[in-house]
């Protein structure tokens, strides 16, 4: 009953039907969100990982260790502990908290912004640069009203707050991945 009623109370807040969180829900599943921004946990009883859903789309959980290992020769990076921190080659980065947290989150975040984000690989349209994995590319691709009802979506999920480490990784390797979004084609 509780989530029902954060939920109405979000659609009240950013003026958003029933429909749209249902796409934007749709399309956050679809789009594998959880597979990097959902911290995993160790189940005993399955002998594997599964998404830790108390802290669902909260990002790298704040204090988390980094990836202990290195890359090896062939590999593209080295997945932390709770599978929402990378170590590449060019440093590490975190998932980031997605949750409706006004401090950690994209609580307050406008809708502008997120589609500018989403449209520009840089945060709030004009920040740092969005690193990979994410696939901000993909996203570009979407319309107005798909990354409306994302962020539609991501706004009537229950907030955590969870403050992410800032990515490790050097500025010349940020300027690089940075050039290289430019010579990309949408």
């Amino acid at each position: 009953m509780k989530l029902f009623a954060l939920s109405i109370a979000a659609l009240a807040a950013c003026g958003s039907s029933t429909a749209d969180l249902s796409r934007g829900e749709q399309l956050v599943k679809m789009g594998g969100c959880n597979d990097c921004h959902t911290p995993m946990k160790f189940d005993p009883a399955l002998g594997m990982p599964v998404p830790d859903h108390t802290r669902f789309l909260s990002g790298h959980p704040e204090g988390a260790p980094d990836p202990e290992a290195q890359p090896g020769q062939t590999d593209m990076a080295v997945i932390g502990p709770t599978f929402t921190s990378f170590k590449t080659g060019f440093g590490v980065v975190y998932a980031r908290n997605l949750t409706p947290d006004k401090d950690t989150g994209l609580g307050a975040w406008t809708e502008a912004q997120f589609i500018q984000t989403m449209r520009t690989g840089h945060r709030q349209g004009t920040g740092r640069i969005l690193l990979p994995p994410m696939p901000w590319m993909n996203l570009a691709k979407a319309s107005d009203e798909d990354l409306r009802a994302i962020f539609a979506y991501l706004h009537s999920i229950p907030a955590v707050h969870n403050a992410v480490p800032d990515p490790k990784v050097p500025a010349p390797a940020m300027a690089a991945i940075e050039s290289s979004y430019a010579k990309v084609k949408l």
